[in-house]
């Protein structure tokens, strides 16, 4: 644990966190962390994805009840038994993904669950839209408070969650990477809101992958990796290739396995990829026997691209070729039928039927070869799914088993099974390791090495740094939409996939 020089005495916290510790099965997201959030401070918490940070807002706000720690409001220990009980003690939250209702008006969602009320207990409608136009107004959003949220565009929708978040009377703001959606203009008024708050003596909780917003307005840092405190400290103290280094400062060399590449002829060229609002001219090659890794942070595009790609969206501009052949991928089952497979990152809504049993799952896309004159060969499935999922160690009591009674890993491992067998000439794996555990990571990682020396292509899409280090032959670095680097092997450090990430 990287050592950090003590800081000048400070005022009580408003919040302090220490010792926190959650854990989901198989899983720890948060080791004996620690925070502490000052009055009229904006504290930036930083970590690459999976270092534990939406696990940790999710804690504060009440959502999660820590498995050990404690929290302290103004030195006096708390415990928040829910969202509401979060918000009584005066702590709220600006969220990137905003849960808002399209057919309430502005003010009924800025107001929703807390409504001003008149005489015999109703709600005051002229109130409540007074209110909403003045907290509308403090955060500069030109918004008529009795418009419908449908009407709105994304960034003034992005605008409302934020002045509902401030509609309550908070000690605490965390702000969960608030300028995603934002044009350069709303970006300096967040920041003037900012300075705002600080005036007023909020304490803030500021959650950003872009560099230059940390070093912008925050007045401390504190970093997570891997679920864990790492170091803490003044914003003014440190510069950026330190927190760079407190972020990724992990050997990778004993995790993943040794592997000789043995790369052949191109299988896939993809050619000035473009969509309408996801991502924006990407080309690349990519041949037999590689691992081509997708690195970037969230928001980059990189799933949005995968899914193009795999035909579920249909992209503006740009050319597929494979083995020579151009090819116009415009649905799932003409990318099947092409020989590009996706695994995707979400597996229970996107991956596999939780309901059905293992054997059906593995054999959905390959019934042609499974049946008979429209009749299915009940031993021909079992054969079939038998095959595949030994082949990837498949832990379950027998093929029988519905996968939603399967581990994460487990799970992973019938997504992957499914589509290995339509023997596939490229492979996407999006997110093969999230949320699974230690050992079926190993057997992920083994696995994938086994399908690139038998001469398959595989694209790996991850957000962990020593996994793209440890698995990737080359690396292609997004970033809001665009290709921005392209590495190989010899080029990448966890440092440099940082800087082209964050665009530092």
């Amino acid at each position: 644990m990287q050592s950090v020089p003590a800081a000048d005495p400070d005022p009580t916290p408003v919040l302090a966190l220490d010792g926190i510790t959650k854990t989901f099965p198989g899983v720890k997201a948060l080791s004996k962390v620690r925070l502490a959030l000052y009055p009229g401070q904006v504290t930036a918490l930083i970590g690459e994805n999976g270092a534990g940070k939406s696990t940790l807002v999710k804690v504060l706000t009440g959502i999660y009840q820590p498995d050990g720690g404690a929290i302290r409001v103004d030195g006096k220990e708390v415990s928040f038994a829910g969202a509401q009980a979060a918000a009584d003690a005066g702590i709220t939250a600006i969220h990137q993904e905003t849960v808002l209702f399209d057919e309430l008006s502005v003010a009924e969602n800025i107001f929703l669950g807390h409504a001003p009320r008149g005489r015999f207990g109703l709600i005051d409608w002229a109130e409540m839209s007074r209110r909403a136009a003045e907290i509308l107004k403090s955060v500069g959003a030109e918004i008529d408070p009795d418009h419908k949220l449908r009407d709105l565009g994304i960034a003034n929708k992005h605008l409302v969650a934020i002045s509902r978040a401030l509609s309550i009377d908070a000690r605490v703001v965390v702000m969960d990477e608030p300028t995603a959606a934002l044009s350069h203009k709303e970006i300096h008024e967040l920041y003037e809101l900012v300075e705002t708050l600080k005036a007023q003596g909020k304490a803030i909780l500021f959650i950003s992958h872009k560099f230059d917003e940390v070093f912008r307005i925050a007045d401390r840092y504190t970093v997570f990796r891997d679920g864990q405190f790492v170091g803490e400290g003044q914003i003014d103290a440190v510069d950026e290739a330190a927190l760079v280094k407190m972020m990724v400062g992990r050997d990778v060399s004993q995790i993943f396995p040794e592997r000789q590449s043995h790369i052949g002829e191109v299988v896939l060229d993809v050619a000035a990829m473009s969509h309408p609002t996801e991502f924006a001219d990407i080309g690349f090659t990519l041949r037999r026997g590689e691992i081509l890794g997708f690195y970037g942070l969230v928001g980059a595009g990189r799933s949005e691209f995968m899914q193009a790609l795999f035909g579920i969206t249909r992209p503006s501009a740009g050319q597929v070729t494979i083995d020579g052949d151009a090819t116009a991928l415009t649905s799932p089952a003409e990318a099947v039928d092409a020989g590009i497979v996706y695994v995707p990152e979400d597996r229970g809504a996107q991956g596999a039927i939780t309901a059905l049993p293992i054997f059906q799952n593995v054999t959905l896309p390959s019934l042609r070869r499974t049946s008979r004159s429209g009749f299915i060969r009940l031993a021909e499935e079992f054969s079939l799914a038998r095959e595949y999922t030994s082949r990837l160690d498949l832990r379950a009591a027998s093929l029988d088993t519905a996968v939603g009674n399967l581990s994460g890993g487990n799970q992973q491992k019938v997504v992957i099974a499914k589509w290995l067998a339509t023997k596939p000439k490229v492979i996407i794996l999006d997110e093969p390791t999230k949320g699974i555990d230690i050992g079926s990571k190993a057997a992920v990682h083994a696995f994938m090495a086994e399908l690139a020396a038998q001469g398959l292509a595989v694209i790996m899409v991850s957000s962990e740094i020593p996994e793209v280090l440890g698995m990737s032959d080359r690396v292609i670095i997004m970033r809001e939409g665009r290709m921005v680097a392209e590495l190989d092997r010899a080029e990448m450090t966890p440092e440099t996939l940082v800087r082209h990430a964050a665009g530092i």
